[in-house]
């Protein structure tokens, strides 16, 4: 770790000069107390840098969130091995993984299914008379959206440990309806704050005890919820298709389910906080976690070491070494083929942006973690599907 001054410590030995920038406009704001963690993926970002933790006191800055409330990792261990899948196609349950669950940004259920219909009944109990608000703030219900992937890095993949056991994997958020939630309080506090000299129209923020920061915190805690629901919704699907599969139904050895972009009420360093991990997951003592790294490289199964300093955080994943458009022009189909050698995916130039040298190394990040998380499993993707 490095303190590169009191408001400001890094994890990250791979630090670009515009994201330190970025992390220092964030930590200069006079209610972020005590001081700002950036994770070991740390990379420029919207409204605030991925992969940096952000306590703040009496205030939240909806842009540092970010539009994606509640993206996050569920991952299931399986009793089957690798061993077992023998000759069966995995190009087969690659495909119906496409036709089971709703990939790519703008494209949801056309109904809400039997398994989807007891967590819409919870958030729709939850949502009370916002609920009609919700639905203004987006095209589709959100009943519809639950259960589906977006776009980007989001992915589910079959994966397998070092043992050959083979784990469910998946990474999504909280959809169209957490997007629409989000950038509708943004502008709200962009209006709060207009009149305010800030290093970044996006560090704009809402005050505790205003009907505006009630609002975004009722708000918010709905789609953090719709998100881990809506996780739950695909990894179900997901360990039906396996179940068909192998023709046996799938024993939940362990399931993991976590957030790296949320904000939640917590305690640190003699500070009640709002607490925003902004690509970071939790990682106090014992806690579970999951860090991904990218399309055609490793990913952990983690456990949490609680450092203080960190805000009992750790990194969500590799980070990005290059920005979309740029991994475009960088990189080639042939580039990715090489990549993503024994791994089962939908080849094509939508997926260019994703491909692994587009992010940081992943085991240097991990190395830069180890005071933050153990490792307990490494994963390795036998299967990939992404939305375009």
């Amino acid at each position: 770790m490095q303190k590169i001054n009191d408001k400001l410590y890094s994890w990250a030995s791979i630090l670009e000069p515009a994201t330190l920038a970025q992390a220092e406009r964030t930590a200069s704001m006079p209610f972020v107390q005590p001081h700002l963690a950036l994770m070991p993926d740390a990379h420029l970002g919207a409204g605030a840098t991925v992969g940096s933790v952000i306590p703040t006191v009496e205030a939240i800055m909806p842009a540092a969130v970010g539009v994606d409330i509640g993206c996050g990792m569920i991952a299931v261990r399986t009793q089957f091995t690798r061993d077992e899948l023998g000759g069966r196609s995995l190009a087969d349950l690659r495909r119906s993984l496409e036709k089971r669950i709703p990939l790519s940004a703008g494209r949801y259920n056309r109904t809400v299914g039997d398994t989807a219909a007891p967590r819409v009944a919870a958030l729709t109990e939850e949502a009370g008379d916002r609920l009609a608000f919700y639905e203004d703030l987006t095209r589709v219900g959100w009943d519809l959206q639950l259960g589906s992937l977006g776009s980007g890095n989001h992915f589910i993949e079959l994966t397998a440990d070092e043992s050959g056991t083979l784990w469910l994997f998946l990474h999504s958020g909280s959809r169209g309806i957490g997007n629409a939630i989000a950038r509708h309080h943004i502008r709200i506090a962009h209006e709060q704050c207009r009149d305010m000299r800030l290093p970044d129209r996006d560090l704009a923020h809402l005050t505790e005890g205003t009907e505006e920061f009630d609002a975004y915190v009722r708000d918010l805690e709905w789609a953090q919820h719709f998100a881990l629901a809506n996780r739950e919704e695909m990894m179900d699907r997901f360990l039906e298709l396996v179940a068909r599969l192998l023709g046996a139904a799938v024993e939940e050895r362990e399931r993991i389910n976590c957030h790296h972009n949320f904000t939640a009420s917590e305690h640190h360093l003699g500070h009640d906080v709002w607490l925003s991990r902004k690509g970071a997951i939790r990682a106090d003592a014992g806690r579970p976690g999951l860090i991904p790294g990218s399309m055609g490289t490793a990913s952990y199964v983690v456990t949490g070491k609680g450092e203080p300093a960190s805000f009992e955080s750790s990194p969500h994943g590799a980070g990005r070494a290059y920005a979309r458009k740029a991994a475009r022009r960088t990189f080639t189909l042939e580039d990715m083929d090489k990549a993503m050698v024994g791994i089962e995916y939908r080849r094509g130039p939508a997926f260019l942006d994703e491909i692994p040298a587009a992010y940081k190394d992943i085991d240097v990040v991990m190395a830069d973690a180890a005071d933050l998380v153990e490792v307990r499993h490494t994963l390795r993707q036998l299967v990939n599907v992404k939305g375009e």
